[in-house]
């Protein structure tokens, strides 16, 4: 963990964590968006499991993500902590209505901290939310047409 970076440092690492993200969404490669965590880095997710080291956490992404290449992640608030080097923020895991294109989204929030490790990479994630909440969003988005682009190849461990 980076600590005490400066404010400008820790904002820019995010705005890049930020688009690295919408290009994995819009390209459909995650592991682009896995490059942005050190070589040993820990991701905490408290529905599919703890990963560790960056090649984990891409095998993890790659395969969690096929199912769902239209869910999106907007940003619903944002803290930054250069003392710490933390970020925390919300966002919503979205996916589009699949039938009509100006119905409401199917999607749930999440609460993620980062830890800066410097360089523009990050050494842990943690996501937060209720993997019911999760389950049941995705179960009405298929019930309302939705249909997954591939077989769902990790499953959740704890619901």
């Amino acid at each position: 963990m980076a600590t005490g970076v400066t404010s400008a440092e820790l904002e820019l690492a995010f705005a890049h964590y930020c688009d690295v993200r919408e290009r994995a969404i819009a390209t459909g490669d995650w592991r682009r968006w896995a490059a942005l965590f050190t070589e040993n880095a820990r991701y905490v997710e408290h529905a599919y499991g703890e990963f560790h080291g960056r090649q984990a956490i891409a095998d993890w992404i790659v395969g969690v993500m096929a199912p769902f290449p239209t869910m999106t992640f907007p940003n619903d608030w944002v803290v930054h902590d250069p003392e710490q080097g933390f970020v925390v923020f919300q966002c919503q895991n979205r996916l589009p209505h699949p039938t009509d294109p100006n119905g409401p989204p199917f999607q749930f929030p999440t609460w993620t901290k980062l830890d800066y490790a410097g360089d523009g990479l990050w050494s842990c994630e943690e996501d937060v939310y209720n993997p019911k909440e999760a389950s049941e969003v995705i179960q009405a988005w298929i019930q309302a047409g939705g249909r997954l682009a591939a077989r769902e190849r990790v499953k959740m461990q704890h619901l």
